[in-house]
C-alpha cells in the first residue's frame, strides 16, 4: 500500500515538474517581446525600449536567482506591469498573459513591488524640490503655462479602493461608502509626481493627511525663514495658508477674486490630469478594480505605480485616449469637503491684487498697441 502511495506521489511530483518545464518553454518560445509594438504597449503600458530600460534599473533590486528554473527578472517585471496595468486577479494575469501560476504571479508582484519601493528608487523618481534652483525651475514651469508666480506644485487627494481590512476597518471606510486609502499627491506642471503619501485610510479628510505631510512642514519652514516666495495650490478641501493657496469662496462675477479663481482652477487642474494619467495607465488603482491587499501592501503598490508613472512621463510616453481616461477617473473622485478658511495674513489677497494688476497692464498694452497700429494705418 505504501509502495503504491509513493509511486503515486512520485508521479504527481514528476507532473508538477513537467508543468513547470512546459511553462518555461512557453515563456521562452512565446516571448512577450515578440508581440507587435502596439499590443505590447496595451498589455504592459510601456514601450519595449522603455521596458528594457526599466529592467536595467530594477534588476539590481530584485532577489537573485537561486535555482536554474527560477523566474528571470524580465518576466517578473512584465508580470508586475501586467497586473498594475490591468488590475483584477493575480490568477487571471498569470494564466492569460505569461503562463504563470497564481503563486508565481504573487511572488513576482511582491518582488517587483518591493524593488520599486526601495529607498534608492523612491528618492530617484519621486523628489520634491528642495534647493532654490529646483524650486525656481518648477515655479517657472507653472508661471510660463498658467501665469501664476511662485507655484511649486499642486496638491490633491485621491482614493484607491481596497478590500475591507481586518484591523481598524472604520479608518478606511470613506464618504462614498467603500474601503480605500486616501492618497495625497503633489505634482508639477508637467504631471510629474513630486510627492506621494499612501499611508492614510479613506476616512481621513484631505486636510488631515496634508496636516501630517512633511512637505507642509517644509513650506512652513521656508516662510518662517522669510523665504516665502513659493506656494502650492490646493482646492477648497484645504485651509488657506501663505504656503498653500486655495480658491476664494463666493467670489463676485467679474471681480479680481473671480479672475484669481479662474487662473487658480486652470493651474490646479494639472493635479486632476496627473491623477487621470496615473490611474489611466496603471488601472489597478481604479475604484472598480479594488486592490485585494492589506492597506500597507496596497500603499506600496500605489508607490510602485507612482514610480512607474514618473518613469513613463519623463520619457514623454502618453497613453492613447488619455483625455477620456481622465473623465472616467474624475467621475470616481471623492466628494469634496469644502473648508471655510480665511486669508488671515492677507497673502492670498496680495496675490489676487498682483494677478489683477498684471491683467490690467496686459489689457492696457494690448489696447495701446491696437491704438498705435490704427494711427499708423491712417497716416
Amino acid at each position: 500500500m505504501s509502495g503504491a502511495y509513493f509511486l503515486a506521489a512520485a508521479e504527481e511530483d514528476r507532473k508538477r515538474r513537467q508543468v513547470r518545464v512546459n511553462k518555461r518553454v512557453l515563456r521562452e518560445q512565446g516571448s512577450p517581446l515578440d508581440l507587435p509594438d502596439d499590443e505590447f504597449l496595451k498589455l504592459f503600458r510601456l514601450t519595449k525600449p522603455l521596458f528594457k530600460d526599466l529592467c536595467a534599473v530594477l534588476s539590481p533590486f530584485l532577489p537573485g536567482r537561486q535555482y536554474c528554473n527560477a523566474i528571470p527578472p524580465d518576466i517578473k517585471i512584465l508580470t508586475a506591469l501586467a497586473f498594475y496595468g490591468q488590475g483584477g486577479y493575480q490568477k487571471e494575469v498569470g494564466t492569460s498573459l505569461l503562463g504563470l501560476s497564481q503563486t508565481s504571479v504573487h511572488d513576482c508582484l511582491r518582488d517587483v513591488t518591493n524593488a520599486l519601493n526601495s529607498p534608492k528608487i523612491l528618492r530617484k523618481y519621486i523628489k520634491f524640490p528642495r534647493t532654490s534652483q529646483e524650486l525656481e525651475e518648477v515655479s517657472r514651469g507653472f508661471f510660463q503655462e498658467y501665469g501664476i508666480p511662485g507655484v511649486v506644485g499642486c496638491v490633491d487627494g485621491s482614493h484607491v479602493a481596497i478590500i475591507r481590512p481586518c484591523d481598524n476597518e472604520g479608518a478606511y471606510f470613506n464618504r462614498k461608502n467603500y474601503h480605500s486609502i486616501n492618497v495625497l499627491i503633489i505634482c508639477d506642471s508637467k504631471l510629474n509626481i513630486l510627492y506621494v503619501d499612501a499611508s492614510f485610510g479613506g476616512a481621513c479628510p484631505d486636510s488631515h493627511v496634508w496636516g501630517h505631510c512633511p512637505v507642509n512642514q517644509f513650506m512652513q519652514t521656508l516662510h518662517a525663514r522669510g523665504e516665502g516666495l513659493y506656494c502650492l495650490l490646493g482646492d477648497s478641501a484645504y485651509a488657506q495658508r501663505p504656503w498653500l493657496m486655495t480658491p476664494v469662496l463666493r467670489a463676485g462675477a467679474g471681480s479680481p477674486d473671480e479672475y484669481y479663481n479662474r487662473l487658480h482652477a486652470s493651474a490646479r487642474s494639472v493635479a486632476d490630469r496627473c491623477v487621470g494619467a496615473l490611474k489611466g495607465r496603471w488601472r489597478c488603482m481604479l475604484a472598480h478594480k479594488v486592490l485585494r491587499y492589506s492597506p500597507i501592501k496596497a500603499g506600496k503598490m500605489v508607490n510602485a505605480c507612482v514610480v512607474l508613472h514618473n518613469f513613463a512621463n519623463q520619457a514623454g510616453l502618453v497613453m492613447e485616449h488619455q483625455e477620456q481616461l481622465l473623465q472616467d477617473v474624475l467621475v470616481q473622485q471623492h466628494v469634496l469637503e469644502a473648508v471655510e478658511s480665511h486669508d488671515v495674513d492677507g497673502s492670498r489677497q496680495a496675490l489676487v491684487g498682483r494677478l489683477w494688476a498684471a491683467r490690467n497692464a496686459c489689457m492696457y498694452q494690448v489696447d495701446y498697441n491696437r491704438h498705435c497700429e490704427s494711427n499708423q494705418y491712417f497716416t
